[in-house]
């Protein structure tokens, strides 16, 4: 029994769907595979609107008809009963399913910035007696698009840590240009304080943002109500992935440091995100094993470690992506 959002492991895996309807608060078993069930539930979707249209449609009539028959005495019994009959048939119906919540994820407008708003050199970091990578050498140009490839274990998360400030490198230096503004996105959260609420998280992450103006960014992220009380602890992986990301929005970032971004994202928003990178106009350093991400970022060059290898951005490194 598997709960994912690879639709493509779907796909090949699955021969039977179960689908809980969150509005009709049912399980409805579908025994096939995920690309029959997705046309199965369509037509099922189309049944239930349309059952609802013609019954909908009668009970109009019969209420009206009732209407009619009410303002005469020796009607009244039939009219009670029809309009009885009506009720009847409008409380067998499902209700309505609402259209799936998306959140509306865009990368924010850039902060104005010098030509190289980021170098590193000589870069090198070791954990007890393992070395991680050594003498690491990089420069990020404005608007430029970057994705980082290397094996599990190369170093790929430890070298965004090091560009964003949230480790010191060993040996080597970064070195901020003018009008740097980073926005670091990381792939377990730890930007997230998880003991305070949805509500202190994005405050933190942008205080000079008006209060109106949070609320509707998080209602863009589909956080509403008692939900913004919510300790981010307690959030999905999905949810936290919706608050971190609302967090670098709320930014004027003008170099954003992504640590897989579409994790933990149902189809639907990570479609939103995919959408964000291809229109987002700072500079991206990517690390990835989602080849419909580094599609949409459309980098220019990539970074291999633990050499720290350059090179230009070749298609023949998208089998790469998904292997690393």
């Amino acid at each position: 029994m598997v709960i994912s959002h690879d639709v493509e492991l779907l796909a090949e895996v699955v021969n039977k769907v179960w689908f809980l309807d969150a509005t009709r608060a049912e399980l409805d078993p579908y025994n096939m595979s995920w690309k029959r069930y997705l046309e199965a539930r369509a037509t099922d979707e189309k049944r239930r609107r349309r059952e609802r249209a013609n019954a909908e449609k009668k009970a109009s009539a019969l209420q009206q008809q009732a209407a009619k028959l009410g303002a005469k005495a020796t009607k009244a019994v039939a009219a009670k009963n029809m309009a009885r009959r009506a009720e009847q048939m409008l409380a067998g119906l499902d209700e309505t399913r609402r259209a799936d919540r998306v959140a509306k994820i865009k990368f924010p407008e850039p902060a104005p910035c010098g030509r190289t708003p980021l170098t590193a050199t000589g870069l090198s970091k070791t954990y007890g007696s393992l070395e991680i990578f050594t003498g690491v050498d990089l420069a990020i140009d404005r608007g430029s698009k970057v994705v980082v490839l290397g094996l599990n274990g190369a170093g790929k998360t430890t070298l965004l840590r090091l560009l964003g400030r949230m480790e010191t490198p060993d040996t080597g230096e970064v070195v901020a240009g003018h009008g740097l503004r980073v926005g670091y996105y990381a792939q377990e959260h730890e930007t997230l304080d998880h003991d305070a609420s949805v509500w202190e998280n994005i405050r933190h992450l942008a205080p000079d943002t008006g209060a109106q103006e949070l609320r509707n960014l998080l209602g863009s992220f589909l956080f509403t109500g008692e939900q913004l009380d919510q300790p981010a602890g307690t959030l999905s992986g999905g949810e936290k992935t919706r608050l971190a990301l609302a967090g670098l929005v709320s930014s004027a970032a003008n170099l954003l440091l992504l640590d897989e971004p579409t994790n933990n994202l149902d189809p639907a928003s990570r479609a939103q995100v995919l959408d964000a990178l291809r229109s987002y106009a700072g500079a991206v350093v990517l690390v990835t094993h989602d080849p419909g991400a580094v599609e949409a970022l459309e980098p220019e060059r990539v970074i291999l470690l633990p050499d720290g290898t350059e090179d230009h951005w070749s298609p023949d490194y998208l089998e790469l992506v998904q292997l690393a």
